[in-house]
């Protein structure tokens, strides 16, 4: 034991070896919402990513997220907007135009982080941009996000979802 002290009296409990911070998990998940409502502006206003960024910077809350998650994000999807349509379109059941922005910037985040950060597992990110859109997005956006993300997992991480013992169903939410 390490001799730490509860303030009781007692061994303070130990965490367990590998686990990650609650807080580590809430500021990449923050940086994903700033990233969302940043990817909005620019998809509805076509305001450039250093604009909106000078912008985002200033909202209450930015410094509890993780600046280097949100720039990736931010530059990276506006930078890689014609490849992360490329790779959205074949997988929707309507005009990419047709779109609500919330789910066009979730699905771009979505795509990106599978392309790019595989530190964050396959179900995080999926899980992550549900979270975005129904926090963000319309009332069964959520549903339509899943369905897309899911569908395009084992094409962009398919080693991690083979080896996933649930991957095999990853498309099979397409529809819920």
């Amino acid at each position: 034991m390490s001799g730490e002290q509860d303030g009781k009296g007692g061994a303070a409990p130990r965490k367990p070896e590998g686990v990650r911070k609650a807080a580590a998990k809430a500021a990449r998940s923050r940086a994903r919402e700033f990233a969302v409502q940043a990817l909005y502006q620019h998809l509805v206003g076509g305001n450039p990513a250093s604009d909106i960024d000078v912008f985002t910077r200033d909202l209450s809350g930015f410094h509890k997220a993780d600046a280097a998650h949100y720039d990736a994000l931010l530059y990276g999807c506006i930078e890689e907007a014609a490849a992360l349509d490329a790779q959205i379109e074949p997988v929707l059941d309507r005009k990419l135009s047709e779109l609500s922005p919330i789910e066009h910037a979730v699905m771009w985040i979505g795509v990106w982080e599978l392309l790019h950060a595989p530190d964050v597992p396959w179900r995080v990110v999926i899980n992550e941009c549900v979270e975005l859109a129904k926090s963000f997005g319309g009332t069964d956006g959520h549903k339509y996000v899943n369905g897309v993300l899911g569908s395009l997992a084992p094409k962009l991480r398919p080693a991690e979802v083979a080896a996933d013992p649930r991957g095999q169903r990853a498309g099979a939410s397409a529809g819920q």
